[in-house]
């Protein structure tokens, strides 16, 4: 039977770093433990995620804005260090597992100065600022990609590829098929450009979608999450031509539009790529330029590479070559299965449970976490 504890989760409020944390949290939760999560206004607020979880917004301060803006930082980590550091005094969790972002870094190192177990994931194929701030201390090192840049090897003893975890309804799609196509049947499009849309999604893509050809045209469903910026251009864009489109800014149902989904064009956030490879989900991937070390590019890598994506540069994706990979893609039925299958063989469908594992055994009396655990990509599987 497993030993109750308590354990703080540590995370900033983007969806990249939320999911992975909010999976973590049901499945420890599930285990009988009880966990809390640290971030800022952001993470405490996303809509359907943490519910009946212990929360707390703490200060912490991007590091940018030359001296001013970095002394302000430090002052504010500073009192997010402390604010920390009381919960730990009344929680006593038993591990603190950071998931990237900045208010991260106060929550792991308040528990560094109280001697309280450690571990970071990481959620992308190129290791995070915060993590690598804090990769010397932690005891454990949790990835997602066999290959993650940035990570030093002499860290190499303290790895575990676990995998991106993801919502238990995202995973659920994995037993079901691939939703049945045929040449005259309806082809639903699911548009999303993560938990911060993506302004270029909403003028390229339905422009992309009119210069195919009438018979393809007239098939199309789309579903479409948008900014609020950009949300009413784009509905009217797709009225004026022609194209059945639901729009909206946020999708609550995201795993059930997923499951229906023959083809998804979206950014390469982590979240995003470990939801189309858990579902199996064939894709028209966009990285988002200005990624902090280009990491969308290299989330994309596993799953292009496998066959399960294509992926166009930002500063090559406009409507014709929209087009015409989509006309690869989705005038051939058989061909679209095919590549629902190659992103499904990228999933890790365990990641959940594999990283409580990791975490529980941070407080077991004789755990060996230093001891990686690498595994092959096709454990997957």
């Amino acid at each position: 039977m497993t030993r109750a504890r308590h354990f703080v989760l540590a995370a900033g409020g983007t969806g990249g770093h939320m999911v992975p944390a909010a999976a973590l949290a049901e499945e420890l939760t599930r285990r009988g433990h009880r966990v809390a999560l640290v971030s800022d206004e952001r993470g405490v607020r996303f809509p359907g995620l943490f519910e009946g979880v212990q929360t707390h917004v703490i200060p912490a301060g991007r590091f940018a804005g030359g001296p001013v803006g970095w002394l302000k930082a430090a002052r504010l980590m500073m009192q997010g260090r402390a604010m920390a550091a009381e919960l730990y005094r009344t929680f006593r969790p038993a591990a603190v597992i950071g998931f990237g972002g900045y208010p991260a870094y106060p929550a792991l190192s308040a528990a560094f100065a109280a001697g309280i177990r450690t571990a970071v994931h990481e959620q992308n194929a190129v290791l995070g600022r915060v993590n690598r701030l804090v990769a010397r201390k932690v005891d454990a090192i949790a990835t997602s990609y066999a290959a993650t840049e940035r990570l030093a090897p002499r860290y190499e003893n303290k790895v575990h590829l676990i995998g991106n975890p993801v919502r238990d309804s995202v995973l659920a799609l994995r037993a079901k098929p691939y939703p049945a196509l045929d040449e005259d049947g309806i082809f639903r499009v699911l548009v999303t450009g993560g938990s911060q849309g993506a302004s270029v999604l909403s003028k390229v893509v339905p422009e992309g979608l009119a210069m195919l050809p009438v018979a393809f045209r007239r098939r199309l469903q789309v579903t479409h999450q948008a900014r609020i910026e950009d949300i009413d251009a784009a509905r009217a864009t797709y009225a004026r031509l022609d194209i059945a489109a639901d729009l909206a800014t946020y999708l609550p149902d995201l795993p059930e539009q997923l499951g229906w989904a023959h083809l998804v064009i979206a950014r390469a956030g982590a979240s995003t790529i470990s939801e189309l490879t858990a579902a199996g989900r064939p894709a028209i991937l966009v990285p988002l330029p200005g990624a902090t070390d280009d990491h969308q590019t290299a989330n994309a890598r596993d799953i292009t590479k496998a066959g399960g994506a294509r992926t166009i540069p930002q500063s090559a994706f406009t409507p014709g070559e929209l087009a015409k990979q989509m006309q690869k893609l989705g005038l051939d039925p058989e061909a679209l299965q095919n590549a629902a299958g190659r992103a499904r063989s990228c999933g890790a469908p365990n990641a959940a449970s594999d990283l409580a594992d990791l975490v529980e055994s941070l407080d077991a009396p004789t755990a060996q976490v230093h001891v990686g655990v690498i595994k092959p990509r096709e454990a997957f599987a």
